[in-house]
């Protein structure tokens, strides 16, 4: 009504009718007027048929507008091209093909050979230097202070720092690939995924590349070991720190300071649950590690214990320095065996391969081998540093603890043990972390299901027990030489080379050679 009103105006249905040129009847030729001898009935008739011709109209004229309107959406979205007065529709630019992805290799040695062309597993989320600072802070504790000891084993005159610098860096570089190969044979079982183990743990991965029946054995291994070293760690605490607080606290004991240190000190490190937590601690170990070798090379080039100096007379003359004529060539005499054995599990940190490569952030293998790069190279530098600067001060007399052979009013060393004492206690979650991992790869829990109720209990029980032994125990230099040389060995060198031969038989020649050197290290060790 509206649309015929606004097309027609206040037109009387004659007009109506001639501006539709409808009747309602016959046609109206030459426009004639209409009689008015039709009378009512013949106007009703025709006004009704003049209202349905209109409303047949407006339906026609609404069904072209609804079709016209569907066209040309379909047209605006690409289902249909339209040319409207010759004009052409802009066509739209075809939108570009979907990324190629590079299927995961079908076998191991595929996946080894071509890492870099397959996507990362979750991985976790630590960077690189900080991955880097936890690794070299689990390598360079209190034992790369025994090193001078171990160089004057076999040499008296400095030419003897040659071959020992030799040495050192020899065994690192093994150390870093029995330790790579044990991240590449985790890696290898994340993606594997019919194996269904984002994060492999050292058990998960012997059997993966092994056995299952036989898991139990580097489980055991990484245990024992790891808990053998905690204990070390407590003891050694407890003596160092005794020593430091007796003259601030009257009275102090032995047990009240070691089971002061794990409540206040030691029991937040070790409730961390993972590695990245760990970096600020780990650098200021590193630090303190840092500081001592500085100080050790400012006394040296400084001539501090020099013939004549004041802090000579203060020290006795069994730990003053003293040089013969033994110089590289005593390399092979039979006193550098005792070097080679110090220098076996120095680099020890093996036993936390899989968390390394679980918890590093985009963890392929190039990225973890980065990781084992840095944290083995800057540790094999730190370690050669402070055993040439140690032996260069004091020659043949250099003590088992070198620090020892510095006098005890010496300011600027005495700082350097206290920083030591530090760097031992941000070195110990960093192995309790191995533990608890080892204590629950036992309990056969696998890391994807562990809970943090599992870590809490775990690290209260494990820090109680090794706490109360280390309270009886003085002295375990015998259990720890026997353990570094059968277990350390073993974690190094003999276990990755038989996993990694397993998953990648390309290495089978370096594997053998690998497992050969940890089977003669073991003997020369006992």
């Amino acid at each position: 009504g509206l649309f015929v009103k606004k097309a027609t105006g206040n037109k009387t249905p004659q007009d109506l009718g001639r501006f539709l040129q409808l009747r309602g009847g016959a046609s109206n030729k030459g426009n004639q007027p209409m009689s008015p001898s039709r009378g009512g009935a013949s106007d009703a008739n025709e006004e009704s048929g003049l209202f349905e011709n209109i409303v047949q109209k407006s339906m026609i004229v609404l069904g072209v507008f609804a079709v016209q309107q569907t066209l040309t959406r379909m047209a605006e979205s690409g289902q249909l091209k339209l040319h409207f007065g010759g004009s052409k529709q802009p066509q739209k630019t075809p939108p570009p093909p979907p990324p190629r992805v590079t299927a995961p290799p079908s076998t191991p040695r595929a996946f080894l050979e071509a890492p870099k062309k397959v996507a990362p597993s979750s991985g976790g989320t630590a960077s690189i230097p900080e991955h880097v600072f936890n690794m070299v802070k689990g390598i360079v504790g209190v034992g790369v202070l025994s090193l001078p000891a171990g160089i004057a084993a076999f040499g008296s005159a400095p030419s003897a720092i040659l071959p020992a610098v030799t040495i050192v860096t020899i065994i690192g570089i093994l150390s870093a690939i029995g330790f790579s190969w044990t991240g590449q044979v985790c890696a290898v079982l994340a993606q594997d995924k019919k194996a269904k183990t984002p994060t492999p743990s050292y058990r998960q991965a012997w059997s993966y590349s092994i056995s299952e029946k036989s898991s139990w054995i580097p489980s055991v291994s990484t245990t024992s070991m790891t808990f053998i070293a905690c204990l070390c760690f407590s003891m050694v605490l407890a003596d160092s720190l005794t020593e430091l607080v007796k003259p601030l606290v009257a009275g102090a004991g032995r047990t009240n300071v070691l089971w002061g240190t794990t409540a206040l000190v030691l029991l937040p490190l070790c409730w961390m649950k993972d590695l990245k937590s760990l970096a600020p601690f780990s650098l200021l170990g590193v630090a303190g590690m840092m500081y001592t070798g500085l100080a050790m090379a400012g006394r040296y080039f400084g001539g501090s214990y020099s013939t004549g100096s004041e802090l000579l007379e203060k020290i006795p003359e069994t730990l003053q320095p003293a040089f013969g004529t033994e110089g590289w060539q005593a390399v092979f005499k039979p006193g550098s065996i005792i070097l080679v054995s110090m220098l076996s599990t120095a680099y020890m940190c093996h036993y936390n391969a899989p968390k390394f490569y679980n918890e590093l952030k985009d963890n392929t293998i190039p990225r973890f081998n980065t990781v084992v790069a840095g944290g083995f190279g800057l540790s094999i530098l730190m370690t050669a540093f402070i055993a040439c600067v140690g032996f260069a001060t004091f020659g043949s007399n250099s003590n088992g603890f070198v620090l020892n052979n510095y006098a005890p009013t010496d300011f600027w060393m005495s700082l350097s043990r206290v920083a030591v004492a530090l760097s031992l206690t941000f070195s110990y979650p960093l192995c309790f972390q191995g533990l608890r991992e080892g204590v629950l790869d036992l309990l056969q829990i696998p890391p994807e299901t562990r809970k943090d109720s599992h870590l809490d209990s775990a690290t209260i029980v494990l820090l109680m027990c090794l706490t109360l032994m280390a309270t009886v125990l003085k002295d375990v230099s015998i259990v720890l030489a026997l353990t570094g040389a059968t277990l350390g060995n073993l974690l190094c060198y003999i276990f990755p080379a038989i996993m990694y031969g397993r998953v990648n038989p390309k290495v089978k020649i370096p594997a053998i050679f690998m497992c050969s050197l940890g089977l003669v290290l073991g003997i020369i060790g006992v």
